[in-house]
């Protein structure tokens, strides 16, 4: 189980939408996933991320006090922090599952990577980054191009592990104190069938999803 008595994040990946992406059987398990939250409020916020490889284990968890000026920017902001703190423990060829509870971000994400994959580098669906995040998008584009495979699924925020992290940084200080785990996930079994969960266009009101 993960954090704060929630399923673990590859649970949560394998039954949350992925906006744009389909998930395929042969790339339906990711090696790691990273789910992260930002949090606004007037007098401040905070940011959160939690770290799990595709076997449950734990690799990290973050929860540091922020002061971002609005929403968007505290989701963005923790989007990039929890990919740096993965991309340190991860090697280059890993797949990787992103847990977000914010639509817009998880569908620029899949935008994103989709757009690696056309002869023009240009995305089939259109991607709107507010201004203020800008800077963050390019180090979220950038760590993204660092793994071999990434996606993003879309979390209810109450199923986020990363939530109360973000929501109460100074209560959960303790987790920055955790050691440092550079955790390879287990072996996936070969001989194992796997099977991909329902399509998650079907889930959402029809549309055809591309992979």
């Amino acid at each position: 189980m993960a954090a704060h008595g929630r399923p673990a994040l590859r649970d949560l990946f394998d039954e949350s939408p992925t906006p744009h992406i389909a998930h395929p059987p042969r790339t339906h398990h990711r090696d790691f996933y990273v789910a992260t939250d930002g949090s606004f409020r007037g007098p401040g916020g905070g940011l959160g991320a939690v770290i799990e490889t595709r076997d449950g284990t734990r690799v990290a968890r973050v929860a540091t006090p922020d002061a971002p000026p609005d929403n968007n920017v505290a989701e963005y902001r923790a989007l990039h922090l929890g990919l740096d703190v993965l991309a340190a423990r991860a090697p280059r060829d890993a797949s990787v599952g992103v847990l977000i509870d914010h639509d817009a971000l998880a569908s620029n994400v899949n935008s994103a990577i989709l757009a690696t994959r056309h002869p023009d580098g240009k995305s089939p669906r259109p991607v709107s980054v507010p201004s203020a995040t800008r800077n963050h998008w390019r180090g979220i584009r950038a760590r993204l191009s660092g793994f071999d495979e990434v996606r993003a699924a879309r979390i209810d925020s109450d199923e986020n592990p990363a939530h109360p992290l973000a929501n109460a940084p100074d209560q959960y200080r303790h987790v920055n104190r955790e050691l440092d785990r550079c955790v390879l996930p287990e072996t996936p079994d070969p001989s194992a069938a796997e099977f991909p969960p329902p399509s998650r266009a079907d889930r959402n009101g029809g549309g055809r999803a591309s992979d």
